[in-house]
Formats: structure tokens, sequence, C-alpha cells
């Protein structure tokens, strides 16, 4: 599976740690507690002032990352693990911009279609 990377890099720190099995994980896994205490830690080493949980950096992923980034919604579904698309649909909400630059795109594409069809009369 392609991975971006950043997240080869995080992947490769954790390689030599004798207590993680990469045959099943492939990072230490802790519980939605322990995470979401480790991700209070970061943002208020970072100076933000927001709260966050897994949940919301999920959220953030699919959104922000992801699907404002052209991602088909249908890859951030399988990403995320869902079975169904519709869970998706409602966990990774479209925002405005992404709307306004999906239909700008479409119609650039109208236009060249337009432009490649004078071309060939």
């Amino acid at each position: 599976m392609p991975i971006l990377p950043k997240a080869w890099t995080i992947l490769e720190k954790y390689r030599d740690i004798e207590d993680t099995d990469f045959t099943t994980n492939l990072l230490p896994i802790s519980s939605n507690q322990k995470t979401n205490a480790y991700l209070k830690e970061i943002i208020k080493a970072c100076g933000i002032h927001k709260n966050i949980s897994f949940y919301v950096a999920r959220h953030t992923f699919a959104t922000t990352v992801m699907l404002s980034n052209g991602v088909p919604i249908e890859t951030v579904s399988k990403l995320l693990g869902h079975t169904k698309l519709s869970t998706t649909q409602i966990y990774a909400r479209v925002i405005e911009s992404k709307i306004s630059e999906d239909i700008e795109n479409l119609l650039i594409r109208f236009e060249t279609k337009k432009q490649q069809s004078q071309a060939i009369s």
C-alpha cells in the first residue's frame, strides 16, 4: 500500500521497539484514553489551544488532509476503515471551499473539451 513519506518516517522510528509485533501492528497500540492523553500533550507543546481527540484527528485527516486535496471519498472511506461509504459521508462533511473548487474544476474541464472539439472541427 502506498504511504506518505512522513508516515513512513514515523513507522521506521517504531520498527526497532521490542514490544511491537509488526506481523499484526505497525505501531504500538494504546487505548483510546491514552491516545487522547498523548494528543493533549502534543497540542499543549505546540501551543494549540483547542480540544482535540482521536475522533477529531480522524475527522481533520478526512476533511482537511484528504478531501480538501482532491482525494476521492471512496479512498478516504477505505483508509478510515469504513465498510459503508455513507459512514464516511457523515464523518467527513464537505466544506464550502471544496464545493467551489470542484465546480471550478468542472468548468475548466468543460472549457477544455469545448476547445478540443473546436480544434478537431
